[in-house]
């Protein structure tokens, strides 16, 4: 390994496909946020370190298997006009999963019912959660894998980069995750990113390539204005604290 990085080059490709496997790891960490809101308080540490524990293990278990998922893009059947292979198989299984899931929090969220369930599950519905997390990390690391595959040549590098990416993401899910599920409306944006995550996995297994790219730059423009907004809304509150007929 040593040896592998005492290039430039390597280097900059270790550079390059961590800070890839981390924006890669975005919906992932959605993902678990949304669902760990689920357990109990004490329990939420424990399932974003199995949640990403699991994603490092499915990683690090494709890239040393690296010979079995590019075997996965070899035609299995057709249909509608479409081949499918068994990435596209998976890719389509869990962008269905992730439109179904997202949908029904979102309809969760609106009604007001996520209210009268949250943080009464046990250690059942944690392992419930956790087993989720797992399922959806074979999609998220399948295409993180065969993306890493492109672009580097080297095993060693490919799982040093991922080792690096999910300890990152390991220091900052949490705080995400808590900042996500403590702002409503902000809960609301990474569920609709998470429902067009799934739509954008569904067309990738019909063949229909859409650059996630816009996905992201929406989502990112989307997030910025709601946090101008919470901004602009605190900043009135203050304001109306400090007047003299809210302290009379």
């Amino acid at each position: 390994m040593v040896q592998l990085l005492s290039s430039p080059d390597a280097w900059l490709a270790l550079l390059s496909l961590t800070a890839l496997e981390i924006v890669l790891g975005i919906d992932n960490i959605v993902f678990i946020a949304i669902l760990t809101e689920r357990v109990r308080k004490e329990d939420r540490a424990l399932a974003y370190r199995l949640g990403l524990g699991g994603a490092l293990f499915t990683r690090v278990l494709l890239l040393l298997a690296i010979s079995w998922v590019m075997g996965l893009q070899a035609t299995l059947f057709e249909f509608w006009g479409s081949e499918f292979s068994g990435r596209d198989v998976i890719l389509l299984l869990g962008g269905l999963f992730l439109i179904g899931k997202s949908a029904h929090e979102i309809f969760e969220k609106m009604e007001g019912l996520d209210d009268e369930t949250q943080g009464t599950g046990g250690h059942g519905n944690l392992w419930s959660i956790v087993v989720q997390i797992m399922l959806l990390d074979i999609v998220f690391s399948l295409d993180s894998v065969i993306t890493a595959v492109g672009m580097v040549d080297e095993i060693a590098i490919m799982v040093t980069a991922v080792i690096i990416a999910i300890a990152i993401m390991m220091v900052f899910a949490q705080r995400i995750g808590d900042f996500v599920n403590a702002n409503p409306a902000i809960k609301i944006l990474a569920l609709s990113f998470l429902l067009l995550i799934g739509v954008l996995l569904t067309a990738e297994a019909f063949d229909r390539h859409i650059d996630k790219g816009y996905v992201y730059f929406a989502m990112g423009y989307a997030l910025l204005v709601e946090l101008v907004n919470m901004r602009l809304r605190k900043n009135k509150l203050r304001k109306r604290g400090d007047s003299p007929e809210a302290q009379g």
